[in-house]
């Protein structure tokens, strides 16, 4: 990885879009020309990049270490004493703060909280923003410093700030002897903009970090976005930001700040509290989530109803059956919703083992009367059961009967159909789905066909439903890093498909 002063200086390049000051946007990417499914609008090499608040973690590779009660540890830097592994002993991006550390004689404690997080190393993400600040000032000045951090939002949550305040700024300008060249509104500025605007990626080996791109941190968010970003950890962790979908000129570029796999009053509350503003786009202002009924329950007073949300960006909201007359309060929605949650998590807790399958099985048989098949809940339980059948002991691939290949087919469409609505067009999460979808699809199809069920033709026509299935995985993974999880796989997807064609081919005539 090149040194964070490299990284720096390097500005990021925009491919038929411009930055537009809007009235209630402020800063945003607009398209100048009509851009295609797939083609590149931004890339850009980080201003800065560090490790995301947690627990101990090397600063080079932000792999976690393990440190005993009292601190002790092998993976220290030589130099300053802080949390580095071997292989990462000369890492450029490591020496800002080492020759600080050292010469303040700053030692690290390695003191984890109850909460897991070691608050020491909160200050180098920050650190490393203002190291790049003073060796490239003219694009601080141009990229860096425009950027909203919203510094009297985050005042009024006084514990978080005042957190930061001791945790970062005073401990920058006392122990580390920093208060000639920064100050505490300095501090406190690049902080509030690592809050708002950094974005969180994983290394080659799958460490998280954070990293501020000043372009891409520009974009505006939905909850439907219409942009797809990939990092690169092997071209110091380059960013490309994509079109999901085909794009009209003068188009605002957007991304979705939130998980879009979460339901309106979820999303609402992550970006009211981390980027401090009320989403209404269309998605948000539709009691049925677009049709998908995300976020609806079923009527407990008669057969087929549905219980609505009528205002989603009102906390105060009523809820009413679309069929009869019945109506509930948001704070009862709630109130159900917690109970339901705290027994997901207690199933989503256990390890990855037949009895979380069939426990997360008996939770979407219990709650389907209480909730829309494509309720949020529902549909991440089903996620999680697409992970697991083919994979866990018990369940493998190889050992599924048809009517458990046919249920990981079903929901694995289910899936698809709400992220179709949530994600079109390129996707990673869908990829990975759409992967997922080949293998019951294929199975079936050979089970079929020797069982005698399937003839020649239809076996072939359902191959051809598996090619197209991998085929859209393909077009969303080959964008990704190669040597990423994601690369990887768009690999094996691709050498799959290809294997699938053959056998095809071989089928003509039959």
């Amino acid at each position: 990885m090149e040194s964070a002063s490299t990284t720096a200086a390097a500005t990021g390049k925009m491919f038929k879009s411009r930055i537009e000051i809007d009235a209630r946007y402020g800063r945003s990417l607009v398209t100048t020309d009509p851009v295609k499914k797939g083609e590149i609008v931004v890339d850009e090499l980080p201003f800065a990049i560090g490790p995301k608040s947690g627990g101990i973690v090397c600063l080079g590779c932000y792999m976690p270490l393990a440190f005993g009660e009292d601190g002790d540890s092998l993976d220290r830097c030589d130099t300053c004493d802080w949390p580095l592994c071997s292989a990462c002993l000369d890492s450029p991006v490591h020496e800002g703060e080492c020759k600080i550390f050292a010469e303040a004689n700053v030692r690290f404690a390695g003191n984890v909280g109850e909460d897991g997080i070691c608050a020491q190393l909160d200050c180098i993400t920050p650190l490393r923003v203002l190291l790049a600040k003073e060796a490239y000032p003219e694009r601080w000045e141009k990229e860096v410093a425009p950027m909203e951090y919203h510094d009297k939002e985050r005042r009024a949550n006084e514990e978080i700030w005042h957190a930061d305040l001791v945790n970062i700024a005073h401990y920058l300008r006392g122990p580390c002897k920093l208060a000639e060249r920064f100050s505490e509104d300095l501090i406190m500025q690049v902080v509030g903009i690592l809050e708002v605007n950094a974005f969180e990626g994983r290394t080659q080996q799958g460490h998280t970090f954070r990293a501020l791109y000043p372009i891409t941190g520009i974009l505006s968010h939905n909850c439907v976005p219409n942009t797809m970003r990939s990092i690169y950890p092997s071209e110091d962790y380059r960013i490309r930001l994509r079109a999901m979908v085909d794009l009209e000129a003068g188009q605002q570029l957007q991304h979705s700040y939130s998980y879009t796999l979460n339901g309106t009053a979820q999303r609402q509350e992550h970006l009211k509290a981390g980027k401090y503003f009320i989403c209404d786009c269309k998605r948000c202002k539709d009691p049925t989530e677009l049709g998908t009924n995300f976020s609806t329950f079923k009527c407990s007073k008669c057969e087929d109803g549905w219980l609505l949300c009528q205002n989603p960006l009102d906390p105060r909201t009523e809820w009413r059956c679309t069929l009869c007359e019945f109506k509930t309060s948001n704070d009862a929605v709630n109130k159900a919703l917690a109970v339901i949650q705290a027994e997901v998590a207690e199933v989503q807790a256990l390890p990855m083992s037949g009895e979380r399958l069939q426990q997360t099985e008996a939770l979407l048989k219990k709650y389907r009367v209480v909730l829309h098949p494509l309720h949020y809940i529902q549909i991440g339980l089903k996620q999680n059961l697409i992970e697991m059948y083919g994979r866990v002991q018990g369940y493998e691939m190889v050992e599924l009967p048809d009517v458990l290949l046919e249920r990981k087919e079903e929901i694995c469409r289910q899936v698809l159909r709400v992220l179709n609505v949530f994600e079109p067009g390129l996707s990673r999460t869908k990829a990975t789905i759409l992967y997922e979808l080949h293998v019951p699809i294929v199975l079936l199809a050979k089970s079929g066909f020797i069982a005698g069920v399937l003839g020649g033709v239809k076996l072939k026509e359902q191959l051809e439903e598996a090619i197209a299935v991998l085929k859209e995985c393909v077009e969303t993974l080959q964008h990704e890093d190669q040597q990423s999880h994601e690369g990887v796989l768009g690999l094996v997807a691709k050498q799959a498909m290809e294997q699938l064609m053959q056998s095809v081919e071989g089928l003509e005539g039959v």
